[in-house]
C-alpha cells in the first residue's frame, strides 16, 4: 500500500542531514521559508570530516536550526561499513566507495534521531543528478518506511552552485568556499573526492602539484625519494596490527592515510557511471584504503584456492554495485557478507609492502594457512610431483576440444562425398 506524503502544512518538525557545506547551509532557512517556519533539527554524522565539524553548532543555530546533533560514528563506520567492503574486495569501477558506504550509516542515524524527536520529515541536500539521494532515501525506507522525505533540489528553483552562493550571501550565511575554489568535495576518514570546475572536462589533467588541491597526501612527483616499508598483520581478513603494533581498525586506517599520503599513494582519476545514468568525472584520494585493498589481496594469493578467489572476485562486483546503488540494508548484501566471512577464515598472516612514489610494491607475505607449497612449485628436482601424471590429465581435460575437432573433420569429409 502506498503511504501518503504529508502535506506541507502538516510538517512541523524536520530532521536535516547537515554537513555545514554549501547545500545544507542554505537548506535551513529555505525550509523555514517554505515549510511554515517549521522546526529544523540538524544532524551531522561524524565519519571523519575533521576540521569540517569546527564551528558547526554555532552556524546551524545561527541559520535557524533549533538544535544540532553531532554523532561520532567513526568506529562503527570503519568496523561495520568500511571493513566489510574491503574484505569483499568491493570496488566500483576502481572507486573504493568512500562516499557510498558513508551514506547508509549517516542515514540510519538520521532515522533513529527522527524517531526519537517525533519528526514529521527527514530532509537531505542531495541533488537530483547524484547517487547520494538514492543512498539516503533507500536507507530511510529501510528504517522509517512511513517517513516523509524532503529533497530541496527536487523542489526549489535554484539550478546551480553559483545560485546557491548568491542565496547564501543574501541570507548572510557564512561559507568556507568561494567562486574560484568551489570544487564539490566529500571528505571523511576514508577518502576525499573532488568534482566540478576544471575537472568537469575529462581532457583536463588534475592539478595534483598545485598547492591546496590535494588534502590527504601529495603528488607522487612530490613524494620522498626513499621508500617506506610497512607490515600489516591480519586475522581472518581484518587488519589488527601495523608495523607490529596492535591498533584499532580506525587507527590503522588513519595511520595508513598518513603513510600512504606522504608517499603519493591512492590517487584515482576516473569517469564513472552514476546510478542515475550519466557519466561523471571525479578525482579521489584514498591513501590508506588503497593500501588495505592491496594488502588483503596480496595475502589472499597464498590463502585462497583458485575457485574461491575467482568466485570472490566475481561477487565483489555485485557487492560493489549494491553499495554504490544505496542497497546496503538488503538481504543480498548480508548474504554476501556471510560468504566473504567464511572465505576469510583462513586469511590470517603478515603482509610486507614498500610504498614509493605512488606505487605499492609487494615485499613479502606469510601465513600459517598458506596454500603455497615450495616443494610442489619448485623448478628444481622434487620428489612430490610426478610430471608424467600430467599426460593423462591433459588428455581428459582436452577431450571436448579433441572431440569437437574430430567432428568438424568428419563433417568436412562427409561434405566432400
Amino acid at each position: 500500500m502506498a503511504i501518503a506524503k504529508k502535506k506541507k502544512e502538516d510538517i512541523k518538525k524536520v530532521v536535516l542531514a547537515y554537513s555545514g557545506g554549501l547545500d545544507t547551509s542554505i537548506i535551513i532557512p529555505w525550509l523555514k521559508e517554505n515549510y511554515n517556519n517549521c522546526e529544523v533539527i540538524a544532524v551531522s554524522g561524524n565519519v571523519g570530516q575533521a576540521s569540517e565539524l569546527e564551528g558547526l553548532e554555532e552556524k546551524a543555530l545561527k541559520t535557524g536550526a533549533s538544535k544540532l546533533y553531532i554523532e561520532d560514528l567513526t568506529d562503527e563506520y570503519v568496523e561495520d561499513f568500511i571493513m566489510p567492503c574491503v574484505k569483499a574486495g568491493a570496488k566500483y569501477e576502481d572507486y573504493l566507495l568512500g562516499t557510498s558506504h558513508a551514506r547508509p550509516i549517516i542515514a540510519k542515524r538520521l532515522c533513529e534521531i527522527a524517531i526519537k524527536e517525533g519528526a514529521d520529515a527527514i530532509c537531505h541536500g542531495c541533488t537530483g543528478k547524484g547517487n547520494d539521494q538514492v543512498r539516503f532515501e533507500l536507507t530511510i525506507k529501510a528504517f522509517c518506511p512511513d517517513m516523509t522525505i524532503i529533497a530541496p533540489w527536487r523542489e526549489w528553483d535554484i539550478v546551480s552552485r553559483e545560485q546557491e552562493i548568491e542565496y547564501a550571501e543574501a541570507h548572510n550565511i557564512p561559507l568556507k568556499i568561494n567562486r574560484e575554489t568551489n570544487y564539490s568535495k566529500d571528505k571523511n576518514l576514508w577518502h576525499l573526492s573532488h568534482e566540478g570546475l576544471d575537472l568537469e572536462d575529462p581532457a583536463n589533467e588534475p592539478q595534483y602539484e598545485k598547492e591546496g588541491f590535494l588534502e590527504m597526501g601529495v603528488s607522487p612527483l612530490q613524494a620522498p625519494d626513499e621508500p617506506t616499508y610497512i607490515t600489516l598483520d591480519y586475522e581472518q581478513g581484518i587488519p589488527v596490527a601495523l608495523n607490529g603494533e596492535k591498533m584499532s581498525q580506525k587507527d590503522i586506517v588513519l595511520k595508513l592515510n598518513e603513510l600512504g599520503g606522504k608517499n603519493g599513494i591512492g590517487l584515482l582519476d576516473i569517469v564513472e557511471n552514476r546510478l542515475v545514468g550519466m557519466k561523471s568525472r571525479g578525482v579521489y584520494e584514498t591513501p590508506g584504503g588503497t593500501i588495505l585493498y592491496h594488502a588483503l589481496n596480496y595475502l589472499e594469493t597464498i590463502c585462497l584456492d583458485k575457485y574461491a578467489a575467482h568466485k570472490k572476485a566475481e561477487l565483489s562486483i555485485t557487492y560493489a554495485d549494491l553499495v554504490y546503488n544505496g542497497q546496503w540494508f538488503t538481504p543480498l548484501r548480508e548474504a554476501l557478507d556471510a560468504f566473504v566471512d567464511k572465505l576469510e577464515e583462513r586469511c590470517t598472516g603478515t603482509v610486507k609492502l614498500k610504498l614509493y612514489k605512488g606505487n605499492i610494491i609487494n615485499a613479502g607475505v606469510t601465513s600459517p594457512y598458506s596454500l603455497y607449497n615450495p616443494g610442489l612449485a619448485t623448478f628444481d628436482e622434487d620428489e612430490v610431483y610426478d610430471q608424467t601424471d600430467s599426460a593423462g590429465f591433459i588428455n581428459l581435460f582436452g577431450l571436448p576440444i579433441k572431440a569437437q575437432a574430430m567432428s568438424a573433420q568428419a563433417y568436412k569429409l562427409d561434405d566432400k562425398e
